[in-house]
């Protein structure tokens, strides 16, 4: 085996990968340390170990959104245990969790890059049932739901680590093709059904028992799980290192990740903080200058490392419109979910367990819409079916928005949560089947950890910007009808921008496409 002279890891052979020979060896020149060779993760032998390999991995995502849905559906009810029903208090019960799973995301998957993806995933099935746990003991701090809000900080770094390990061991599993877009888009597919999985248990728990049982329940799931990963995946070949004296902290690019997660903390907090305490208040805008120093910081860190969190050459025109996509996206659905909820149990007077029956078509409707990714996805290409997620979004926002009080559940209400799903599984999978095919096998980490950092980030720092409209129209709480309305006017702006995004996206690879064919046919003559 041959090495470069600045090779870190190495393995037997680099085979089956999805780069172009060519590409591939242009990009192991600009910097050999961090396109080494490695072999890809053995495929499940049989159909039931695959139907057990994909479900195990699948229930990462399952999981997150549950998590999610376990706040939002009886948020009024726990609020109400911590005697507060503050909408700034209450709206950090999703927020911080979406906060840590979207800023940890890219260290936990460079981690499982150079140290194992199968060990992490592991690790996170257990941090997150250790923390739902203690999320369901917070109960007892009456007085405040601060340590409630840590628990839900804290419960959201065991996501974490399972999704961008679960999709990196997934893109390191199958080649590129049809099967490998029906994996990614089933993946995706969970994500709706988990969030009302979520809804639906923890509903009935703080109806008929007691709220924190759907915490000390997840607990006990994920330890199951966790186990039942360690059978399902099989052994996942980490990296050789060659002891060349670099430690373990400059390895993962230990400032990097400060500078990084301190920026993306801080901001996050600004925005969330700014329509409870007001943005006068001096710590809220200190706290968002102060984060946007470390973005330049981190930038400036990012650009000099050795072995950076987010190596360059994954910054590419591609991705900068993918990621610009699924940020719109994915922060006018946290939006979306989040108002629609309040909308329906505040104004319409139904209880968590209805709203939650009502949003079972979700479920269904992602599901479909999963599929038909799958199938579509390698005839249409990631550009079309990106745009038509931007679509669903716009649309769904826009049915919600304009909805009457009084009006049936069977008209605006159920077509939105009908089409909303459609973004949500239509975007998932384009986005992280286009990084993974466009990056190397050993960095399947990072490609999972970008898209899924801007999903979740994106959902947290929408409800910031959603609040700050909300709290500036709704006449100091008295009119909460018009504060949702203008939450939801945001979600529409974002969506739409979304699809201008989109739209510019496709309009770049038919330009691309076009002068490719030129230049061949310049070429052949």
């Amino acid at each position: 085996m041959s090495t470069t002279p600045n090779s870190e890891i190495h393995s037997p052979n680099d085979t089956d990968l999805d780069l172009d020979p060519a590409e591939l060896a242009a990009m192991k020149e600009e910097s050999p340390s961090l396109y080494p060779t490695q072999s890809r993760v053995e495929p499940p032998k049989s159909l039931f170990k695959e139907i057990c390999f994909v479900g195990v991995l699948s229930m990462a995502q399952l999981m997150t959104q549950a998590s999610l849905g376990q706040a939002i559906a009886p948020l009024h009810i726990i609020g109400a245990s911590f005697g507060t029903t503050n909408p700034g208090q209450l709206s950090w019960f999703p927020a911080a969790y979406s906060l840590t799973v979207g800023t940890f995301i890219l260290i936990a998957g460079r981690l499982g890059d150079l140290y194992g993806h199968k060990r992490f995933f592991i690790a996170g099935f257990l941090w997150y049932g250790l923390w739902s746990l203690i999320a369901g003991f917070s109960v007892y701090s009456r007085n405040s739901p601060i340590f409630f809000d840590i628990c839900r900080a804290l419960q959201g770094i065991g996501p974490a680590f399972l999704l961008p390990n679960a999709l990196a061991i997934m893109g390191r599993t199958y080649k590129q093709g049809r099967r490998k877009d029906m994996v990614f888009s089933i993946f995706g597919a969970t994500a709706p059904s988990g969030f009302l999985v979520g809804a639906v248990f923890s509903s009935l728990f703080a109806q008929l028992a007691w709220w924190p049982w759907a915490f000390w329940t997840m607990g006990m799931i994920n330890v199951a799980l966790a186990v039942a990963a360690y059978f399902a995946i099989p052994h996942t070949p980490s990296p050789i290192h060659e002891n060349d004296g670099t430690s373990m902290f400059a390895r993962i690019d230990g400032f990097g990740a400060i500078s990084g997660v301190v920026a993306l903390v801080l901001i996050n907090l600004a925005w969330n903080q700014g329509p409870n305490a007001g943005w006068s208040t001096p710590y809220v805008y200190i706290m968002l200058i102060i984060g946007f120093v470390f973005i330049g910081v981190f930038g400036f860190i990012e650009s000099r490392a050795k072995y950076p969190l987010v190596p360059m050459d994954a910054l590419t025109k591609d991705t900068a419109f993918v990621l610009g996509c699924i940020a719109a996206g994915w922060s006018s659905f946290g939006i979306w979910v989040f108002y629609l909820w309040q909308f329906v149990e505040e104004l319409r007077g139904q209880s968590p367990l209805l709203t939650s029956a009502q949003f079972a078509p979700c479920a269904v409707s992602g599901l479909a819409a999963a599929l038909t990714t799958g199938a579509v996805l390698h005839k249409l290409g990631p550009s079309v079916v990106m745009m038509a997620s931007m679509l669903a979004f716009t649309i769904g926002g826009v049915l919600i928005a304009t909805a009457p009080v009084g009006q049936t559940y069977w008209a605006q209400t159920f077509v939105s949560i009908v089409i909303m799903p459609w973004g949500m599984d239509m975007s998932f999978p384009a986005s992280n089947i286009l990084l993974s095919n466009h990056m190397h096998h050993d960095h399947q980490g990072v490609a999972a950890s970008l898209v899924n950092t801007v999903i979740n980030y994106s959902v947290s720092i929408g409800l910031g910007f959603a609040g700050t409209v909300e709290s500036q129209v709704n006449h100091g709480g008295m009119d909460l009808l018009r504060g949702y309305r203008g939450a939801w006017y945001m979600e529409i702006g974002l969506a739409s921008l979304g699809l201008c995004i989109s739209f510019l996206y496709a309009l770049t690879q038919l330009s691309d496409r076009s002068r490719n064919k030129k230049q061949d046919e310049a070429g052949g003559a």
